[in-house]
């Protein structure tokens, strides 16, 4: 995250990882770029945030990966979302929206 970047809220991040994943199979690069490109750059996953929740949804089975060359024929490691992720991604969600709602409540 660059100084000039909103910090994404804690909790989060997983989230947006599992939203991104809906897509499709990414790699971790491409995840990030996604996230930078839908919050026109104001969401910038660093590496050090990015791949130890990407091993923490490894680890919970909501995503599974397999590797496969990239886009410029490099090795890299390919994610893609689980049944159990599917759910996690709708509870998190769910979460998600009643805190901001409860945001909106405060600060109205």
């Amino acid at each position: 995250m660059g100084t000039n970047n909103p910090e994404i809220l804690p909790g989060t991040l997983d989230l947006l990882i599992l939203k991104s994943l809906q897509r499709g199979k990414m790699h971790g690069y491409g995840i990030a770029q996604h996230l930078k490109s839908v919050s026109d750059e104001v969401l910038q996953v660093g590496e050090s945030s990015l791949y130890p929740a990407l091993q923490r949804l490894l680890l919970n089975g909501w995503v599974e990966a397999e590797w496969g060359a990239s886009e410029n024929n490099r090795r890299a490691r390919y994610y893609t979302l689980t049944a159990f992720g599917r759910k996690q991604l709708q509870r998190e969600r769910a979460e998600f929206d009643r805190m901001v709602l409860a945001i909106h409540k405060v600060l109205a």
